[in-house]
């Protein structure tokens, strides 16, 4: 009786760890790869190579009803004081030691990063590439231990709306360390990105609302 118990409290308990399995490869599936299209994840950007074999990949995009000229001023000003924030949880930013505040405004005379130069206190988000109206690259500069690209794109679509595509490719130290860091990785970065995305779009959709309406006879004085 006791040898019968056990065996049904071992198939409960492997059960219920093979269900928590599966739900974590499926939720870290959904948040790495959130709203993005397969054309989208397969879509190659400029320096993904620098990272040949990551270890960590996300690909998250999100549709914003205005032009890539409404949303490109907001991520050209990203970055610590005194540049306009990340648009994410400023509260989580400064305990990690960040001196951010969000711009609810495109700041006036704030050049667009040049490539080298680095829009955090640390240095560790230089300016990899940057596209106006169509692109940013950050990350650090690669080592043996740690190689990081984080990209965002601009893709105005047949309809007047833009998509941003956000994609971070990374190759983590080996060993217990770079599981470790993953774990951390998956829901934080989620969040944060995720936020920053949706601030993103309500930024953009006020810069479009606000972007003078040109007339049909405007447009033939001046061609």
């Amino acid at each position: 009786m006791k040898a019968k118990t056990a065996l049904r409290v071992a198939g409960v308990l492997a059960g219920g760890t093979a269900v928590a399995a599966g739900a974590v490869v499926v939720l870290r599936g959904w948040q790495s790869e959130w709203d993005a299209t397969a054309e989208e994840i397969a879509r190659p950007l400029p320096l993904d190579g620098e990272v040949s074999e990551p270890t960590y990949v996300t690909n998250r995009a999100i549709t914003v009803a205005a032009q890539p000229e409404d949303l490109w001023p907001w991520i050209a000003q990203m970055g610590e004081l005194p540049r306009g924030g990340f648009y994410s949880y400023v509260t989580v930013e400064r305990l990690l030691g960040m001196k951010v505040r969000n711009a609810d405004g495109i700041l006036p005379g704030l050049k667009s990063p040049r490539p080298g130069e680095a829009i955090d206190r640390a240095g560790t988000m230089l300016v990899k590439a940057i596209e106006p109206g169509w692109l940013l690259v950050l990350g650090p500069q690669p080592s043996a231990d740690l190689a990081v690209t984080w990209a965002i794109a601009l893709f105005p679509s047949g309809d007047g709306s833009t998509r941003i595509l956000s994609r971070c490719r990374a190759r983590l130290p080996r060993g217990p360390r770079g599981f470790l860091a993953s774990l951390v990785l998956d829901p934080g970065q989620f969040l944060m990105e995720r936020k920053m995305l949706l601030e993103l779009r309500r930024r953009g959709l006020r810069s479009a609302a606000e972007r003078p309406i040109e007339l049909p006879w405007e447009k033939r004085i001046q061609s």
